[in-house]
This record gives structure tokens, sequence and C-alpha cells, in this order.
């Protein structure tokens, strides 16, 4: 199958891999040339703008948009659109908030072009394990594309799913980064006090690896915290500011707004905004697991 990839970050560029490994045909684009010849040299076509992928691709054209949330999303959309004709399929996979994927699905669908969201999680390490992809949009639609999810997902039967209408996809990756924020909280508290403790001399990273067998607690977070704490136990130049990228915010909004508590995910949100004003190991054990499954900066200590 036939694409075109704009956005060739750490997650556009490993997507665009894996779909030319599975035997697409990727016609890539970004801002950054470098980017673009990194793609070439993985054997996708390339294009120098927008103008030029669009007719490189053939009809109806699938169109897939990678770029961060805000005002670059509007933009690349909104060009698109202008060059694009009925028929064709725009998607958005990146973390755009579900309320403007539905604002900006109206003005597409408007123009005869379909709009798919397709919430994506896998960070850096889904050209290897593969992405799990929330889809929104027309079944009829997503039906058409899917050996573009089936290539990308872990496996052509799980890993993926057509979860609802426009801004589903999105809204269901909300929720599911929301999750995260708690899933990290739960872990950086325990190994904090895990550390805090003098008087056993706890092995944290035995600890952490015993967990990771038979244990009701194991997941691949944990995984990535243990590889962590196996090459640095003490989190030596790791510095305890936590970022946020703006989905768990959104999630608790929306939270309170449907009066539904979500009591975890709010307080490890507004932890998250304390990190940056307050040192503790638990800190730094949450930065750390951001950089190993999604590539995140951390702060030097």
């Amino acid at each position: 199958m036939e694409l075109g990839m704009i956005g060739l970050g750490r997650m556009g560029a490993a997507m665009t891999k894996r779909l030319l490994d599975a035997g697409h045909t990727v016609v890539a684009y970004d801002q950054d040339r470098a980017a673009v010849e990194r793609s070439v040299a993985d054997g996708a076509v390339g294009a120098v703008s927008l103008d030029a992928l669009v007719s490189r691709l053939n009809v109806p054209r699938t169109a897939w948009v990678m770029v961060p949330a805000g005002d670059a999303v509007n933009d690349t959309i909104e060009r698109l659109t202008r060059l694009l004709k009925a028929d064709d399929t725009l998607i958005d996979g990146g973390n755009s908030n579900f309320r403007d994927t539905l604002q900006r699905a109206f003005s597409v669908q408007k123009s005869g072009v379909h709009f798919v969201d397709v919430g994506t999680s896998g960070g850096i390490w889904g050209l290897k394990e593969g992405y799990c992809l929330m889809i929104g949009g027309d079944a009829a639609v997503v039906k058409r594309i899917q050996p573009l999810f089936e290539s990308l997902a872990p496996a052509q039967d799980r890993g993926w799913a057509h979860v609802g209408p426009v801004g589903a996809g999105h809204f269901t990756k909300m929720v599911h980064n929301g999750i995260e924020y708690g899933l990290m909280q739960s872990y950086s508290e325990g190994f904090a006090l895990l550390e805090k403790n003098k008087d056993f001399h706890l092995d944290l990273p035995k600890i952490a690896e015993i967990w990771r067998h038979g244990s009701v607690v194991r997941s691949w977070l944990l995984d990535l915290t243990a590889q962590a704490l196996a090459e640095n136990p003490t989190l030596e130049g790791i510095g305890p500011s936590v970022a946020d990228s703006g989905e768990g915010r959104w999630m608790v909004a929306e939270a309170i707004a449907a009066d539904v508590p979500c009591p975890v995910i709010t307080l490890s949100l507004l932890e998250r905004i304390r990190s940056r004003v307050q040192d503790s190991f638990g800190n730094r054990i949450l930065a750390v697991m951001r950089n190993k499954f999604g590539g995140h900066a951390i702060s030097k200590q």
C-alpha cells in the first residue's frame, strides 16, 4: 500500500521504516531535509514539499501526519486539505486533543476528504515491538487503509482497533496516557520508599528484577525501570524534574467536566508539576522511565 508520511521525528521516522520493512511504499516529507534523507536511505521516496508529496501519491491518496500537537498540526492539515481531493484520506497520528480533532475533521470533511485520528503508543520502541493504535473514523475508510495498521501494530490481529467515530482515537489515547501517569507514579513512590530505608540495605536493581517475574505488578514499565536501575542504581546525574506533554491535563479536565472521579491520575499530574520545584528520588525514577520508553529528554542534576 502507498502512504505519504508528514513528520519524521522519532516516531514518524520509525513508523516509516516499519512500513517500508513491511513492503509498503512511503513518500516522506519533513521540514528538516536531513530527516527526509535518512528516510530515503531506509527506502522511502523523498519529497521536498507537501505539494510534491501529494503529487507523488496515487489516488485515492492517504497522508499520515506525525507532527507535534498544536499550531503545527493545524497548519499542516490546512495545507494538506487544500492539496488533497475528494475520497483521499488524511490521518492525524499525533497526540492531538480530541476536541481539536473534532473541529479539524469537520473542516476537512467539508472538502470531501476523509479524516481518521489514530492515537499512537509505542514510543521509540515501536519500530521493533510494534505500535498500539487506537483508531477513530468512518468504518469503511478505516477498512480501506487497514493494511497500514496491521503492519504498524505488533501483529495483524492485535495491538490495534477501530474504537469509534472521528475523535474516538485521540480520546482513547488521552485516557491511555492518563493511566500511564498513574502507573508511573505508583512505581516511583514505591521505589522512593525502598530507597529511603537504609536499615535493610536494599538492592533496588535486584528487587526490580524479581518483581518482573511472577509478580502481579510486572509490566513493561517495570521492565524499563529494572533496566534503568541496573545501569545506574542510584540514578546519579538524573534530574528530578518531570515534564508532561499535555494529555494528562486534558484527561483531568475531561474527568472533572464529566463528574468522573480520577484522583490517582489527577494527583500523578500534580506530582509532575511539583517535581519541577522539589527534589526526590521518585521523580528521578519517573524521569528515567520517560526516557526509556519514549526517548524523552532528561534534565541533568
